[in-house]
């Protein structure tokens, strides 16, 4: 099927993607600030989710379709600019008129931990459907993909496995992450913190929305 060396250099190349920082970055880590270590892990679950959707669909053609076709292109592009811009600036809105500091007793002024948190499965959706609306993710898969799936070998199985060992080390980065995020909570868990964390956040989001938007194939 797939010899080692295949899997080995198709490691090496989704490795470095997986390390650059991005949005699936900005969000895994804001989830973690503001909703602790394990509904972070449910967003990363979901942005590998949505990797190994676009491993399966690049491996059938659907991606490759998804990619020759202008149109289709277009409208994944733009649902995903419409989205990333709206989850940035709902989080920009939020810190309106949230001060630095609250009242001992009111809701901002407590930890995350003490607050209403998002359910996991909500942080996974999240994760997946940032992942899904990102059409440069199915573009890369087109591209590199085939290059590491030999002629006899079972397409569909062949691209899971590839996607499969992108999302183990997806796993492996983000939990690290998650982990160095949440020893520092306790001292990004601050109002302050939390605001200046979602303005940033909120921005990146919001920048890779208008780039999304404004970007060919």
């Amino acid at each position: 099927m797939l010899d080692l060396s295949d899997l080995a250099s198709f490691a090496v190349v989704a490795g470095l993607l997986t390390i650059i920082p991005g949005m699936d970055t900005a969000l895994v880590v804001r989830t973690t600030v503001a909703q602790g270590r394990r509904r972070g892990l449910a967003a990363a679950v979901g942005i590998c989710t949505g990797c190994l959707v676009w491993g399966a669909g690049a491996a059938v053609g659907v991606s490759a379709l998804l990619v020759a076709s202008r149109l289709g292109y277009d409208a994944v592009r733009a649902a995903g600019a419409v989205y990333l811009t709206w989850l940035g600036a709902t989080m920009l809105w939020r810190t309106r008129g949230r001060r630095d500091t609250a009242p001992h007793d009111s809701p901002a002024s407590q930890p995350a931990s003490a607050r209403p948190a998002d359910s996991a499965f909500r942080s996974w959706v999240r994760g997946t459907t940032t992942n899904l609306l990102n059409p440069k993710i199915g573009a890369f898969y087109v591209a590199i993909l085939p290059q590491f799936i030999p002629a006899h070998a079972s397409h569909l199985l062949a691209g899971l496995v590839l996607a499969g060992v992108h999302d183990a080390e997806g796993i492996i980065w983000f939990t690290g992450l998650i982990s160095a995020v949440h020893l520092a909570r306790r001292f990004l868990d601050s109002n302050r913190a939390r605001k200046i964390m979602d303005r940033i956040t909120g921005t990146v989001l919001i920048g890779f929305g208008l780039k999304l938007a404004l970007s060919s194939r």
